[in-house]
């Protein structure tokens, strides 16, 4: 997702994005004086807390002396869309350095000499902005307004055709991310179907032309593998201001005409339907298999690659299977369950574990997290994190923190927070996925028939007959459901 070439970055002394990601608390490279010249932010050790909106934009344009740190134009540019619209924010941004060009201007010699020095910030400054933000210029407003700055910073490097190169590029960078998305989201949307519609009703084909995934893959290792690849490429189509919708799609005190219109969370809806997808993949490979001792290895099969999952730090894939596997069509199946090995299935249970909020879990994820940013290999990188947890987590950051505090100054710690978290999972979702990739298997896991759930109770009932009289009840109504049909 993002540009590496970064051609002035060396000219411009950077701290690394979130340097203590783990951490409780951001810092931010600030002036002296910035906080006085704005007037109203505030800090607590060293930290900003809080400002008003116009101290937090001041504070993101760059002046001759000050640039801002990676991790404040990262979480500001995050969370502002909460309070104005992008092409808003553009606008006030080239109005600042507008201010800040002409005062140059008529300065002495020496401060006009400076000019290539600003404007040279300010390229910048645009450039991080649409590597990492780039639907933010989804709209005529935003990229007119970028035009427009980059148009007026040209002209104070007119004999510099570097400048018009850099600019160049950003901008054909940034049309061509623009493109790629825009292409993506519309076969999303011809594709997404729900998981209901998948699948037969009943298996009307004899088990033996019946193709399963044991006949596609039947190493655990090597399933879990392809189920990363899927996974890896899934999450690299999620961009930070996708995750931020979480948070402006909902009410708060703004109440601002901006959450209104914000885009349909495409990404988001498409991931999540690959998590279902997956658990009731599972699910129908389980309840499908006629002969008990064949579905015993099936259940098993499914137990090690959630381990292998587990160890390759794909926790996603293993919280689908294992929610696959406690779906009621296979768990009432006690006949099966009783010649499985279960002592494996119940660490993995161990780990996933909803109690004390996910603790267990969360204290693996923190484990693999530590592992990822010592890695030498790629293998060693991967952490591709429950997603539903993991929206819960910004969800709850945001229900249990006000956006304003009671002085009307923008609650700039809570989005410290929500952004550490955010950049976390942008930094998991680019590590290249090291294993190699399998399209024969890869097609099964994205193609394969899925039973809705009823085909799965069906698809049970018939592999083990109803036990009580609730199960009987049920197998009933499911029958004449079918006779009627016919």
């Amino acid at each position: 997702m993002y540009i590496l070439q970064r051609k002035m970055r060396e000219t411009m002394p950077q701290t690394p994005i979130f340097s203590s990601m783990l951490g409780s608390t951001c810092s931010g490279q600030v002036q002296p004086d910035m906080g006085e010249r704005c007037g109203d932010p505030v800090y607590q050790d060293g930290n900003l807390i809080s400002g008003s909106l116009e101290a937090l934009i001041e504070r993101l344009v760059p002046t001759l002396d000050y640039y801002p740190d990676r991790t404040y134009i990262f979480t500001f540019l995050l969370s502002s869309r909460v309070f104005i619209h992008p092409h808003e924010l553009l606008a006030k941004v080239g109005q600042i350095c507008i201010k800040q060009k002409q005062q140059l201007e008529m300065g002495t010699e020496a401060e006009k000499a400076k000019l290539k020095s600003f404007a040279a910030k300010i390229i910048q400054l645009l450039k991080e902005w649409t590597e990492t933000f780039p639907y933010d210029f989804q709209d005529e407003k935003s990229m007119k307004e970028l035009k427009e700055i980059a148009h007026r910073i040209t002209h104070c490097n007119e004999e510099n055709g570097t400048v018009k190169k850099i600019i160049s590029q950003m901008t054909q960078n940034l049309l061509m991310t623009l493109s790629a998305r825009s292409q993506y989201q519309e076969i999303r949307e011809k594709f997404r179907q729900p998981v209901a519609d998948k699948g037969t009703i009943l298996k009307n084909k004899p088990q033996s032309t019946q193709k399963d995934i044991l006949s596609v893959c039947c190493d655990p290792l090597i399933l879990a593998q392809q189920l990363t690849h899927i996974e890896l490429e899934r999450v690299s189509n999620i961009y930070p201001e996708d995750l931020m919708q979480i948070v402006s799609h909902m009410d708060s005190l703004d109440n601002h005409k901006c959450r209104g219109d914000v885009t349909k969370t495409y990404n988001l809806e498409a991931y999540d339907n690959w998590f279902n997808c997956l658990s009731m993949l599972v699910a129908t490979e389980i309840c499908r298999v006629v002969k008990k001792k064949q579905r015993t290895r099936m259940v098993e099969f499914f137990i090690d690659v959630a381990r292998e999952c587990f160890n390759i730090g794909n926790f996603n894939s293993m919280m689908a299977i294992i929610s696959g596997m406690n779906l009621s069509p296979v768990a009432r199946l006690k006949k099966t369950w009783s010649k499985v090995k279960t002592a494996k299935f119940d660490v993995l249970e161990h780990h996933m574990d909803p109690s004390s909020n996910f603790c267990n879990y969360r204290t693996a994820l923190q484990g693999a997290a530590q592992r990822s940013q010592t890695a030498n290999s790629n293998r060693e990188k991967i952490v591709i994190p429950v997603f539903n947890l993991f929206i819960k987590d910004i969800y709850f950051l945001h229900k249990i923190h006000t956006n304003r505090l009671p002085n009307g100054q923008i609650n700039f710690k809570k989005f410290w927070d929500i952004s550490r978290q955010i950049h976390d999972f942008m930094t998991w979702k680019q590590v290249e996925c090291p294993f190699e990739k399998d399209k024969k298997i890869q097609s099964y896991l994205l193609t394969a028939p899925i039973y809705s759930e009823e085909a799965l109770f069906i698809a049970s009932f018939e592999s083990e007959g109803p036990e009580n009289h609730m199960e009987k009840d049920s197998w009933k109504t499911l029958r004449t459901t079918l006779l009627n049909r016919a």
